[in-house]
């Protein structure tokens, strides 16, 4: 076929087979769930709340503990609910099962069987949803819209179960991140989504608290290799100093090892970086035989080694390398995992970098270096306590004096009980002596914080770096200010 004939039957669609065009029917919903459909119907999505229901969604009627999904079909309908999976008979077009949470884990199982799809699981300590995001966009790019994901942070035993469900039969690719907080959390996970490429970003102290230690962590996010399907890929950092626990775990369950990183030992190989214009970097690595050079548009010592993980996962899918390097050149910050904007203060525009969603202290060092590494008049640090960390969290919010003091933070504003350890270390080194620490304020909450950087007051030129647990709410922050942005 010519170039010409290519171009004008683009895209194919692709219809000569037997998969359904539709998400699901009432037929298939039946024969998945065991249950009993009330009249017939298809749909388009699939939803868990009722204020997130579009027009043509399936809606489960989930039931927690402190509420039933029940009590929202109404909603749901309102919205434009298609159907719904119930435990209980309804006026509304259903399928009818024993438990709804059964059923919505049966249809994930369902989806997962049917599709023909190249599957890959991200998971690890620090950065597993950018690292998702961006393995998405550079399959998306190259399949022509034919790839699959999980959005936001839908990693846990509900989110990894919907976020199969809502998967197309015509999928060519699914990327799906996998959370935890407790040892077997992943295991049962990644028997779930069956992964053909099984990423591991990095092991950090986060949830160190239900663990106990950086090994036990590591043992944790290893056990998405169990599900890895026969001849899957396990792409693994190799300048972790678990990596050889990682690569033995990956070799039991019979995988072949992508490694990346700096280290000798990396099969995708970091061999040079510099600075990139707009603030990111333009990078050199090494893929076998192939050298590619390519930018990341993501500031940070952090991303770089996020995009080799990226490239390793995209070649093991069998995806196309080039659509990578653009996807990681045009690659945006995402709310609350890096987004920054641009806010017009007294003097001209501050800009905010949103790191409000997560914080552990891994990733609380890469993004005050980052922060360090920003052109600006002044620097601000906005840091919510890191939550999950048990007995070692007054060290570890203590230890993060070190990085302020290095990125040469000139204020910060400190935010919840935990970040006591991190005030009286600041103190102790206060006085403006070489090495000393920033000028500080210790708040309780994100109102607090609010009121504290307003005090404060930003001048054009300033740089804001806002990161904490999500629980903190260090997000309210972010939106109150950037709704000046301009």
């Amino acid at each position: 076929m010519s170039a010409l004939e290519k171009l004008v039957t683009w895209p194919q669609v692709g219809l000569g087979d037997t998969r359904p065009l539709a998400l699901w029917d009432e037929a298939s919903l039946a024969i998945a769930t065991g249950g009993r459909a009330s009249a017939q119907f298809q749909v388009s999505g699939v939803e868990i709340d009722s204020r997130d229901v579009q027009a043509g969604d399936l809606f489960f009627a989930l039931k927690g503990e402190s509420t039933d999904g029940h009590r929202f079909l109404d909603m749901a309908f309102e919205n434009g609910a298609a159907a719904a999976v119930v435990d209980r008979p309804t006026h509304y077009p259903h399928v009818l099962v024993e438990d709804t949470t059964v059923a919505l884990a049966a249809i994930a199982k369902a989806s997962r069987e049917r599709v023909d799809a190249t599957i890959v699981g991200v998971t690890g300590s620090v950065g597993k949803t950018g690292v998702k995001e961006a393995i998405f966009a550079a399959l998306e790019r190259a399949s022509r819209g034919g790839t699959h994901r999980s959005i936001k942070s839908y990693n846990n035993h509900v989110g990894v179960p919907l976020s199969l469900a809502r998967m197309s039969p015509r999928s060519k690719f699914g990327v799906f991140e996998l959370g935890m907080n407790h040892a077997g959390e992943i295991s049962a996970l990644t028997a779930q989504v069956r992964p053909h490429v099984a990423v591991i970003t990095t092991i950090a102290p986060a949830h160190i608290e239900m663990l106990g230690s950086e090994e036990a962590i590591a043992d944790a996010k290893a056990e998405i290799f169990e599900g890895l399907q026969e001849g899957g890929t396990a792409v693994i950092p190799a300048d972790s100093p678990h990596f050889y626990q990682l690569r033995k775990a990956a070799e039991a369950a019979g995988a072949q090892i992508a490694a990346f990183g700096r280290s000798p030992d990396a099969d995708i190989r970091l061999l040079d970086t510099v600075p990139a214009a707009n603030g990111g970097s333009l990078v050199t690595a090494q893929l076998g035989r192939q050298r590619l050079c390519y930018t990341v548009a993501e500031p940070g010592e952090h991303w770089i080694a996020n995009s080799l993980a990226v490239l390793a996962a995209v070649q093991a899918a069998g995806g196309d390398l080039g659509s990578a390097g653009l996807t990681l050149a045009e690659m945006d910050g995402l709310k609350g995992r890096g987004a920054r904007h641009r806010v017009a203060v007294p003097g001209g525009h501050a800009l905010f970098i949103d790191e409000s969603y997560n914080a552990n202290p891994a990733s609380m060092r890469a993004t005050l270096a980052q922060l360090g590494a920003t052109l600006a008049n002044r620097r601000i640090a906005v840091l919510g306590s890191m939550k999950e960390l048990g007995d070692f969290t007054p060290a570890f919010h203590a230890q993060l004096a070190e990085p302020i003091r290095a990125a040469g933070i000139d204020h910060a504003i400190l935010v919840g009980e935990e970040m006591t350890a991190l005030a009286h270390e600041l103190s102790s080194h206060a006085g403006g002596t070489l090495g000393g620490g920033p000028q500080f304020a210790h708040c309780g909450d994100s109102a607090g914080a609010i009121a504290a950087l307003e005090e404060f007051g930003l001048l054009g030129g300033d740089a804001v770096l806002v990161k904490g647990s999500n629980s903190m709410g260090l997000a309210k922050l972010v939106e109150h200010f950037t709704a000046r942005e301009g």
